[in-house]
């Protein structure tokens, strides 16, 4: 027990701190270093060589350069840059006048936030950073709290990506499926019916479009328009053509990179087989690039260009270091064995009458403390999938679906997950803020998911089961609207 207590102390450290402090990079680096220690058995020389090996590790291991995390990394330089560019050479200006001109109300603006998650639906950090990045300027246009935007672009970022195939999670999730032995479809068709079944990821999206229709929470109450005739014209080009460019590349190179390395002419074989990270990167490229030619032409010139660049590295800085933290983390939390730890409680204290439910509460815990979905989808999809077959093997599809939907739960409101961090970073606001804000809809978007699990573990139609998780999470949502405290609107600038 002694044992347990101690595995569990880097992530209670990092979690505490985070929560107190709100300094997230100081917490993840208490917990690193705790953990490390603990491995190393206090031994200050080995704990040195211990971090030493695990951070080149991220970046090189097994004779190989590891190619998903640099491509990440590659890849929020260049939107780092890309952003600065469109937005110190007026391109983010020019689209926001544009957009203001037919854009008549801060709801207009807070749904063309959700739309547009919907739209940069490659990946969940892709979605985080073009988003929030590119949706800034709507907090002083419409009177938007950066915290609110922060919720709109998390709340459409991994959500997203958990339904749909042809996302990053796709493939990573499908060949996990695919190393089931009793799956009792092929792995595409198993992601699309543990999809239906999410009932956490879906009701978020239901959520946060009627947030952004209604103008719940945050503080808000009224809106205050502004004439249209206070602002230049306004043209769409200059930011419409490289975010364009980024998201038509982005489906173009992972759908040439899934059919060079496949040699089946399906296209759900080729998103399975693509290089994500490659296509992202070779997106952010093209896209950047474009960017520069289009600003260069526009009458920016070299010199400002290259201090904008290399603002872009400057304000992505932060986040690069939360994630890279991020990943460290989650190396030592997997060298401690807590995840395993936790799985093994599943398999002794769950029970058959409330297995579907329980899988998605240990999940949640799991991807909380850890703040990785991914994570937690390799180590519960074949655990969830034995005990579903131990129990009874109906209920595999809906067990899955609540390792799904828990995982996303927690990563989406753990401070320490890294679409957590990039979400308010990239939105202009606190790590913190974000995850204080975000939890009470995302706790409502839970305990009716919740529900909806139970009611299919205990036989409960889908039909019926997905109606009472809508009606629970409107009459919370409602509840919620109607005692939260309320306050006027800062006046747009």
């Amino acid at each position: 027990m002694l044992a347990n207590i101690l595995m569990l102390t880097p992530l209670l450290l990092t979690l505490v701190l985070a929560l107190v402090l709100r300094r997230t990079l100081v917490a993840l680096g208490v917990g690193i270093v705790s953990g490390a220690l603990i491995l190393s058995e206090f031994n200050p020389l080995n704990t040195i060589v211990y971090l030493s090996s695990k951070a080149w590790m991220q970046l090189y291991a097994d004779g190989q350069w590891q190619a998903w995390h640099l491509n990440v990394l590659a890849a929020m330089v260049l939107l780092g840059m890309m952003t600065q560019l469109l937005a110190r050479g007026g391109a983010v200006k020019s689209f926001a006048d544009w957009l203001y001109h037919r854009i008549q109300s801060g709801r207009q603006a807070r749904v063309g936030v959700v739309l547009l998650g919907w739209v940069v639906f490659i990946d969940g950090i892709f979605s985080c950073l073009a988003v929030g990045h590119v949706c800034q300027p709507l907090s002083q246009r419409y009177n938007m709290s950066k915290e609110q935007i922060a919720y709109l672009v998390d709340s459409n970022a991994s959500p997203l990506c958990a339904l749909l195939p042809f996302s990053s999670w796709g493939p990573y999730v499908m060949a996990i499926l695919a190393g089931i032995a009793l799956l009792p479809m092929s792995p595409l068709e198993s992601f699309i019916e543990i999809a239906k079944l999410n009932f956490y990821a879906i009701t978020v999206i239901v959520l946060s479009l009627l947030i952004a229709w209604f103008g719940i929470g945050f503080g808000y109450t009224a809106e205050k328009e502004q004439p249209v005739d206070e602002v230049d014209a306004g043209s769409p080009w200059l930011l419409g053509i490289p975010m364009a460019s980024l998201l038509l590349a982005s489906v173009g190179f992972t759908l040439w990179s899934g059919a060079t390395h496949s040699q089946s002419m399906d296209i759900t074989q080729w998103i399975t087989s693509a290089d994500i990270g490659a296509a992202m990167r070779d997106a952010c490229i093209l896209a950047t690039g474009i960017a520069l030619l289009m600003l260069k032409f526009s009458g920016r010139t070299l010199a400002l260009l290259a201090v904008d660049m290399l603002a872009g590295v400057k304000v992505i800085s932060f986040a690069i270091a939360i994630l890279l933290f991020t990943w460290m983390i989650g190396a030592v939390i997997g060298d401690l064995g807590v995840a395993k730890l936790l799985a093994s409680w599943a398999e002794q204290f769950i029970s058959s009458n409330v297995v579907v439910a329980g899988t998605f509460l240990l999940c949640a815990i799991m991807a909380f403390t850890t703040g990785s979905s991914w994570g937690t989808f390799a180590i519960m999809i074949p655990i969830g999938a034995e005990i579903a077959v131990a129990v009874d093997q109906a209920l595999m599809l809906p067990v899955l679906s609540a390792v799904m939907a828990g995982s996303v739960f927690g990563d989406h409101c753990s401070p320490i997950s890294d679409t957590s961090v990039i979400s308010a970073t990239s939105s202009g606001c606190e790590p913190h803020a974000h995850v204080v804000t975000q939890l009470p809809f995302a706790i409502i978007a839970a305990l009716s998911a919740l529900v909806g699990f139970q009611l299919i573990n205990l036989g409960i139609a889908t039909l019926w089961s997905w109606l009472a998780v809508l009606l629970c999470a409107l009459l919370m949502l409602g509840l919620y609207h109607k005692t939260s405290p309320k306050q006027m609107p800062v006046a747009a600038n």
